[in-house]
């Protein structure tokens, strides 16, 4: 009989959605190892390492235990980097059991997945997302690091549709960061960037995971 096939995971744990527009929204995490870039300012650096390897079928049964505890309608497939590996059985799964399903993705690998949102967080120094997702994001969310400048700002706002929010996410809500951030969005909006947002790390601020 063949075996299941494994994903590496890293771990997986409640919480609130501490990103982007949907922000604050309880939320059921899965993060699974592995990542095709590996930027220096990465804040989970652990989900780079092997991970354990986990079934579907035993991620389901830990979905549904954490649910007992925290009831959360939202399920966030994250990373490392996602979509290195088929987690199509998996999207499956949590949509048959009426789970909503977001994935947060350097962007870099197209997957045609039938998730309900797709946060897309290119990286430096390409910043570079498959043509996929210039149509299919929900959001576009960039960190605030010291490479980042307008005219990143202006390539990728003409990139994805004027509708696609682009999020501007302080490094680790350091303070300079914060500073860079709130001036890119003032430069932006008087050069005439549109639909342009700050944001913060929520789950930091509140001190959770």
């Amino acid at each position: 009989m063949p075996q299941p096939a494994m994903l590496k995971t890293a771990e997986i744990f409640s919480s609130v959605q501490g990103e982007g527009l949907r922000q604050g929204e309880p939320t059921l995490f899965i993060r699974f190892t592995g990542c095709n870039l590996r930027c220096s300012f990465c804040d989970t650096k652990y989900a780079w390492e092997p991970g354990s390897d986990m079934s579907v079928e035993r991620i389901m049964q830990r979905v549904q235990a954490a649910r007992k505890v925290f009831p959360a309608r939202w399920v966030c497939l994250t990373g490392g980097e996602p979509l290195l590996q088929d987690l199509a059985p998996l999207v499956g799964r949590l949509k048959r059991a009426k789970l909503n399903v977001q994935v947060e993705t350097n962007g870099t690998l197209g997957r045609d997945w039938p998730v309900d949102w797709w946060t897309v967080s290119p990286k430096p120094p390409a910043w570079k997302t498959a043509a996929f997702f210039r149509k299919k994001a929900s959001e576009v969310k960039l960190v605030v690091t010291r490479r980042l400048t307008l005219e990143t700002l202006r390539t990728l706002r003409a990139e994805f549709p004027q509708k696609t929010p682009i999020i501007l996410q302080p490094q680790a809500n350091q303070t300079w960061s914060m500073a860079r951030a709130f001036r890119l969005l003032d430069r932006a909006l008087k050069t005439g960037l549109t639909n342009i947002r700050l944001s913060v790390q929520l789950h930091k601020v509140y001190g959770l995971r």
